[in-house]
């Protein structure tokens, strides 16, 4: 199966995949997202920044999914799969802040360029 990433354009992230800065993608939900369970390991995702065409195509690698989060269960999600998101060890504590009432599910997907 073919999924498609829209990545928030100001955030710069296509260009972090395209040079190996960011090798994880996740998403983080409220509540599961009807994609929860839908992506497998060797499937394909297209990158897109939004309001842009396609620029990336990945295959998946591993899924990881974590649920009943809890802020500690946040922070150590951040903590370790951080710098593979992307995210400078400097702005952890941001992303803490807009993820920290995700409480009930996440995704994380490794993946290949």
């Amino acid at each position: 199966m073919d999924h498609v990433a829209i990545m928030k354009k100001s955030w710069n992230l296509t260009h972090k995949i395209l040079t190996g800065e960011k090798t994880i993608e996740s998403r983080w939900y409220f509540n599961k997202h009807p994609t929860w369970d839908k992506i497998q390991s060797g499937e394909t995702v297209y990158f897109k920044d939004s309001g842009e065409p396609v620029r990336l195509k990945a295959e998946v690698s591993n899924v990881l999914q974590f649920s009943n989060l809890t802020p500690k269960k946040i922070q150590e999600i951040l903590n370790h799969y951080g710098g593979a998101e992307g995210i400078a060890i400097e702005n952890i504590p941001k992303f803490f802040q807009k993820f920290k009432h995700k409480k009930n599910d996440v995704r994380v997907d490794s993946h290949k360029v």
